[in-house]
This record gives C-alpha cells, sequence and structure tokens, in this order.
C-alpha cells in the first residue's frame, strides 16, 4: 500500500504556515521584487550606486542594504526615499490572508 504524503493538494502556503517559515519566505520575497524594481529602474535610467545614494542622501553601503534581496530590515522611509530618487512614489497595500 501507498503512504499517504500529507502535503499532496496543499497550497505552498500551507506547507510553510506548517513548517513555520511562511513570514519569513514571504518577506524575503517582496525584498526581493522591490529590489529587482529598484535595480531595473536605476539601469534604465543609466544611474549609478553613487548617484542613487547622493539623490537619497544616504551613503553607498546604506544603498547595497536596500539592493540586498536577503536582508529585509527595511523601512518605509527609506523605500519612499529610494523611489523619490527614480521619480516614483510608493503604494503600499494591505490583502487578506
Amino acid at each position: 500500500m501507498a503512504k499517504h504524503n500529507a502535503h499532496i493538494g496543499g497550497t505552498l502556503d500551507e506547507f510553510l504556515s506548517e513548517e513555520g517559515v511562511l513570514e519569513e519566505v514571504s518577506a524575503r520575497a517582496i525584498k526581493r521584487v522591490i529590489a529587482w524594481q529598484l535595480q531595473e529602474a536605476m539601469k534604465a535610467q543609466g544611474m549609478t550606486k553613487t548617484a542613487m545614494a547622493e539623490r537619497m542622501h544616504t551613503s553607498r553601503s546604506m544603498l547595497d542594504r536596500l539592493l540586498n534581496e536577503t536582508d529585509t530590515g527595511l523601512t518605509i522611509d527609506t523605500l519612499s526615499r529610494a523611489a523619490q530618487a527614480l521619480g516614483y512614489r510608493v503604494k503600499v497595500e494591505l490583502a487578506a490572508a
């Protein structure tokens, strides 16, 4: 007789929640998207990291942390300054779980 796999038919979110890592994985996924969007906007505008840091009135090392997709420590203020430096605005939305 075949073994029953409790995860067959479940969602990835259910599995990650059961493993206790849903919030961490979600935070990393969000940060990865934000970092990618910022890098793409910088590339499209031909903006260097040094120029971006200057526009944000911050250091290169702070910008590197912002663009590091695994560093989930991101404030709304930092994100807003980055968006403004690129001519964008931040839109945050809460969604039901």
